[in-house]
Parts: C-alpha cells; sequence; structure tokens
C-alpha cells in the first residue's frame, strides 16, 4: 500500500527539491523574515507561552512569505520560543510552501485527513505544553476551531489574537517599497477607468479597462475585486459592476487597490456624465475639504482619532453628517481576500488612541452619500513619515465631468 504522509511523518527534507527552488518564489530575503520570527518570540516571551499557533492568510505570510490561491484549505504554523519554525499545510500546497517561503521544516496533511488531529499530533511531537492560539482569525470556523482545541486540550491554551497584528502596523522598508508599487498600479487602473466612463460604456467595460490598466502595470491578484458602480447603484456602498449601461446624468463611484507582492495600495476617484447636480457639487467639495483636513493632522505622535475627528468637523459643519457615518481610514499592507485592507489592525476613527508612527500606511476614502442615488468623493493611500505623509498618488482628487 502506497505510504500516505502525516502530520506526524517528516516532511520531504528541503533537498528533495533542487537548492534554487527554495525559496523562489519568495517576496523578501530570508533575513526579513528572520527578523520578523524574532520580533514575534519577543513579542510572545512576556505571554510565557511555548509557541503561537497562527492560523490567519495574512499572519503565516507576514511571518514566513507563505502564499498561494490555495489558502482556503486549512494551514497552520507554529513559532516556538526557541527553535525553528513548523508550517503545516495541506499536501498538494508543500510544492509552493517551498518555493514561498525559506522555513526548513514544513508538514502536510492528506485530503480525507481532519487537518484538526494532523495539527495536534504536529503539536505533541513538538513537545509544547503552553500555546498561545490565534482565536480571532476570520479563517477557521467555529467548527474547525472547536476540533482544534479538542485536539489540544492536553495543553494549556491561551488567547494569542493580536500579537502579530501589532508587528505589522509598522512597515519595513522592503514594504513600503511593494506598497509604492501596488500604488502605482492602482493609479494606472484609475486612469484607464476614468477614461472609459461615458454615456453608451457599461460598467463591465470600465471594470475590464480598469482591471487590465492595473494588471499590465504589474499588479498581481487583489484581495478584493475593484468597485465600478453608476447612477442610482453608485449610492449603494461596496457595489461591482453588473453590465448596467451609463447615461447622462449618472454618478459614476470607482475604487480599486493594486497589489505587488500581496501588499496593497487603494484608490477611489469619482466621475460624472454630464453636468452634476448642485448637490452632489456641494457635496464632492465637502469630501474633499474633509480628506484635506484629515491628511493635515496626520504626523508621528499625532493620535488615530485626528485624522477622522479633523475629517467629521468638517463633515458636519456642511451639514452631511448623515451622508458620513463611517472612519476616515483604514491601515493597508498585506492582504488576502475578502479585504484588500487592514481595517482590523488599525482604524483612523474617534476612540482610537495608538499614536501614528513612521512606517504606518493608511487608506482614506473620504466619501459621502446620497444612499441609493449617488456617491462622490475621492480617497489616497499614504505613508507616514518622519514629519508627516507621502501621499502615494497623484492623480487630480476632482469629480472627472465627462
Amino acid at each position: 500500500m502506497p505510504h500516505q504522509t502525516l502530520a506526524t511523518d517528516p516532511a520531504p527534507p528541503a533537498g528533495d527539491f533542487p537548492p534554487d527552488f527554495i525559496g523562489s518564489q519568495a517576496v523578501f530575503p530570508a533575513a526579513e523574515f528572520d527578523a520578523r520570527l524574532s520580533c514575534i518570540r519577543q513579542a510572545l516571551a512576556p505571554t510565557g507561552a511555548d509557541a503561537l499557533l497562527l492560523t490567519g492568510p495574512e499572519n503565516i505570510f507576514w511571518a514566513t512569505g507563505r502564499q498561494t490561491a490555495g489558502y482556503f484549505a486549512f494551514q497552520a504554523l507554529v513559532v516556538p520560543l526557541s527553535g525553528a519554525p513548523v508550517l503545516l499545510v495541506r499536501q498538494l500546497e508543500l510544492t509552493g510552501a517551498r518555493a514561498s517561503c525559506w522555513l526548513d521544516r514544513i508538514e502536510t496533511w492528506q485530503d480525507g485527513q481532519d487537518p484538526a488531529q494532523a495539527l495536534a499530533a504536529l503539536v505533541a511531537a513538538m513537545g509544547l505544553r503552553h500555546l498561545a492560539v490565534e482565536r480571532e482569525g476570520w479563517f477557521v470556523s467555529p467548527a474547525l476551531s472547536s476540533r482544534i482545541e479538542a485536539g489540544l486540550s492536553g495543553l494549556r491554551l491561551s488567547d494569542g489574537s493580536g500579537l502579530v497584528e501589532g508587528l505589522r502596523a509598522v512597515k519595513s522598508p522592503a514594504e513600503l517599497a511593494a506598497i509604492r508599487c501596488a500604488a502605482g498600479y492602482a493609479q494606472a487602473g484609475m486612469r484607464a477607468a476614468i477614461d472609459t466612463c461615458r454615456a453608451g460604456a457599461s460598467e463591465n467595460d470600465v471594470a475590464a479597462a480598469m482591471l487590465a490598466a492595473a494588471v499590465a502595470a504589474g499588479s498581481e491578484a487583489m484581495a478584493m475585486e475593484p468597485l465600478v458602480s453608476s447612477g442610482p447603484r453608485s449610492g449603494i456602498p461596496h457595489a461591482t459592476w453588473r453590465r448596467r449601461l451609463m447615461r447622462p446624468g449618472d454618478g459614476v463611484f470607482l475604487e480599486l487597490a493594486g497589489s505587488h507582492d500581496r501588499y496593497h495600495a487603494a484608490l477611489m476617484r469619482g466621475v460624472w456624465i454630464g453636468p452634476p447636480p448642485v448637490e452632489a457639487r456641494r457635496m464632492m467639495d465637502c469630501a474633499l475639504r474633509a480628506l484635506d483636513a484629515a491628511l493635515a493632522v496626520m504626523r508621528p505622535g499625532a493620535p488615530c482619532s485626528a485624522p477622522h475627528e479633523a475629517a467629521q468637523a468638517v463633515i458636519d459643519g456642511a451639514g452631511y453628517t448623515a451622508a458620513f457615518r463611517k472612519r476616515i481610514g483604514y491601515s493597508m499592507g498585506a492582504a488576502f481576500a475578502p479585504d484588500w485592507g487592514e481595517g482590523a489592525i488599525l482604524s483612523l476613527f474617534s476612540g482610537v488612541a495608538q499614536v501614528l508612527q513612521p512606517g504606518m500606511v493608511f487608506h482614506l476614502p473620504a466619501t459621502l452619500r446620497s444612499y441609493g442615488a449617488f456617491t462622490v468623493g475621492a480617497s489616497e493611500t499614504v505613508i507616514v513619515t518622519e514629519t508627516g505623509i507621502e501621499p502615494l498618488s497623484d492623480l487630480p482628487r476632482g469629480l472627472t465631468i465627462r
């Protein structure tokens, strides 16, 4: 009977692959990930846990470079306080994991095997007694989470949620370089989308032009599809293209993120087919002033609440409070579907006292909506610098009239 690889079996050694294959698809050199793993261990040490268990694709990617379209299948990374980290993946994903990671040890589970049992066997083989578990991630279902905790019942388990997210908030120079590339792709896509908007064109025409230009410029798969909506549909948050033909008098909402090595930068702009109504012009003027106000207060040491409160003051003063009702921005970085942002890590919103630091990256969509009628506004992705911010787009923010 053919041998079946289990998590308790040693994974094929790195030597089973050509030497130049290991890490050949890694987004950064091994030293970048070694430094990140060291930061994880330093953050883990005060908790008293022997190791940290990660299951979220963004956190696993940040720690190891592991990326694949097959992340829908369970994967886990165990980072011990001492010794090498161990990655557990579906057997089919082993080759990709070897290519995208520099790790020495990668274990597998087979189709037909419960990955929770495979993880339990791996943790037992590592001799761990106290495991910090990432409990707030969206990737593991409640049913699978219950099976994992049952399989680890002989260990002390504690909550390790947020530990890696805190480390991801400030980007390294290599990460910032990737985000700048992504911003260039997003701008190329946005220019093409704006140029395609006209009476008689369909939302699909615009989305196709946007995607084609962004991908041609260098973008990889985005963590969320672009947003293209027109007419009354443009007044629906997060609407995507649906074949609608644009007509004179329509507003058009456009938003996308470019992606470089999984790092994202987003951009939003608006178009009007023909002269906009007076109310749309007023709301657009307010949205632009709100964005300017938010950007003006962004500097190291300022609280994350400051940009939101500055924008909110402008919006409230113009009487458009009900047309906003959301945060002014959120963190950007490495992302997997379903979201191109890092909004679960850090928000620019009321009550967020964490201070801005050089190397943080945010997307600020200043949008005002007449719900079910139209949306106007503009956005910028910016890097916090030592003295202020670096906007990553030079595309005019004003409403484009077609």
